[in-house]
């Protein structure tokens, strides 16, 4: 099993159809399958080997799929790390990874200057290689790994989501479940992962323009001027990109007559913010997916849903009903690792329906291995049996079925004399001050503070939850990947 095999195949049905649009360049599926096998072919020349590790530093474009499809090819496996990662998480992630190669642009050439353990590794591989000659395709098992990506985070050694390439054919089959994507559709997407399972399909992926390593300075004119040249049909994305993109028709009274569904993920969507979608996009077929790293999907709402729900009391974010190929369980909230013995069985911690705890998966789609890290696989995983648990790290509760609600991290709920006080519910309750664009609550020293990110000094009438200190701040740090979560982590800090 290869999971290049679903693009090669691909490649064969759709020869002259453009497979990646990347500012104005673009290359067809045939084109693409030809470069791939060539690029393989220079890399085995190289001295990459199956099983070998590669460090790739390259933004995406047409350049990051031809090699890491090669890389693939060949069996060995791409390694990845966030584009805004600092020198000393980029020593800590190579020193684990231990690379034979890496592959990267002008910035690489910099890191190789200033991370020692870039200086180490020995093969120095090029993104524009015109290499002629080819290799055969690596007689790869189902449990190699073809991709190894390290998370985000500044303490503690980062977790490196394993994933070998069984796992990827069924992330790949459980993606093609939620999004039902077409060979003749045209999508704009941000998420990397996506645009692997447009190639799958034979759809054309039209790549953004604009920085991964600065979202906030989407241009969303020049996203809809693509969308429009391009006659992109469906658009994945954060949901920053979707805002900014909504309120941006919304204040030029604007349409995107050619887009016909929107999905969006990474982070919380509250119903506020899905009345922007309905309102920019009336007309479109919108989903609002909920997922994780090591789990995607896990569950999917509408706005209509959201907003439905939302009209009566809000205690939790509904995020919709559990995806069908996962199962999902609510398990009481422990601040330490859980391991079951003869003893004691998943249902024995098992929270009764509606009732608020940490929110666990199993599936054929859920991550079940990280790289070179048994400490995170203690700390996230429950074996029971033969059955591999991941632990989200979200809180929240089931109503109605299967519906999920979410109450935020398990580590930032605060409890209080009334129980626990949901950064979800507060966020909730914060977007409906007028003149506050986002906020949340923290407990600092035994006290609730309220935090606001405002540009006027808001004024706060009947606020439902009891908080001792109040600050408000011109701009509340977002998380780095999707600018779109915020970072509580940084804000405790300037608090």
């Amino acid at each position: 099993m290869n999971i290049v095999d679903v693009f090669l195949s691909a490649s064969r049905s759709f020869p002259s159809k453009p497979a990646i649009i990347d500012k104005g360049r673009q290359i067809s599926f045939e084109n693409l399958a030809l470069e791939v096998a060539a690029t393989a072919g220079y890399f085995h020349k190289k001295g990459i080997q199956k099983g070998d590790r590669v460090l790739i530093m390259v933004p995406m474009s047409i350049e990051l799929y031809k090699n890491l499809l090669a890389l693939f090819y060949l069996g060995a496996t791409a390694v990845f790390l966030d584009e805004w990662v600092n020198t000393k998480r980029l020593n800590i992630c190579c020193e684990l990874a231990q690379c034979k190669g890496i592959l990267g642009n002008w910035k690489m050439n910099v890191l190789g200057i200033l991370s020692k353990e870039i200086r180490k590794i020995p093969i120095r591989l090029s993104i524009n290689n015109t290499e002629k000659s080819t290799v055969s395709r690596g007689d790869t098992l189902p449990e190699d790994t073809a991709l190894i990506t390290f998370t985000t985070g500044s303490t503690g050694i980062p977790k490196a989501a394993k994933r070998t390439h069984s796992f990827l054919m069924e992330q790949y089959n459980a993606l093609l479940k939620e999004i039902e994507p077409t060979s003749d559709e045209t999508d704009m997407t941000v998420l990397p992962i996506i645009l692997l399972l447009n190639l799958g399909v034979g759809c054309t992926s039209v790549i953004a323009d604009f920085s991964m390593r600065h979202p906030e300075r989407l241009q969303p004119e020049k996203i809809a001027k693509q969308m429009g040249t391009y006659q992109v049909n469906r658009l994945i994305a954060s949901p920053f990109f979707i805002k900014k993109l909504a309120k941006f028709c919304i204040q030029t009274n604007q349409t995107i007559p050619s887009l016909n569904k929107i999905f969006t993920g990474g982070a919380p969507v509250f119903p506020q913010e899905a009345a922007i979608y309905q309102q920019a996009f009336p007309d479109k077929e919108i989903h609002l997916v909920y997922g994780s790293t090591e789990a995607e999907p896990i569950s999917a709402i509408t706005p209509a849903e959201l907003l439905a729900g939302s009209k009566e009391s809000f205690n939790g974010l509904a995020v919709g009903d559990v995806f069908p190929l996962i199962e999902l369980k609510i398990i009481q909230i422990k601040d330490n690792n859980i391991e079951l013995t003869e003893s004691t069985t998943i249902d024995q911690i098992e929270m009764p329906k509606g009732q608020v705890g940490e929110i666990i998966v199993s599936g054929p789609h859920v991550l079940k291995e990280y790289y070179n890290n048994p400490d995170a696989w203690k700390r996230n995983k429950i074996k029971d049996g033969e059955v591999i648990w991941h632990r989200t790290g979200d809180s929240g509760y089931l109503e109605n079925g299967n519906r999920l609600f979410l109450t935020g991290r398990c580590n930032q709920l605060i409890l209080t004399d009334d129980g626990y006080l949901s950064q979800f519910v507060a966020e909730h309750h914060i977007q409906q001050i007028i003149g506050v664009t986002s906020g949340t609550v923290l407990l600092k020293q035994n006290q609730i503070y309220l935090v606001l990110e405002s540009e006027i000094q808001p004024e706060i009438i009947d606020f439902p939850i009891k908080y001792e200190q109040l600050v408000i701040l011109r701009k509340i740090p977002r998380d780095p990947r999707h600018h779109s979560k915020i970072d509580y982590g940084k804000l405790e800090t300037m608090i």
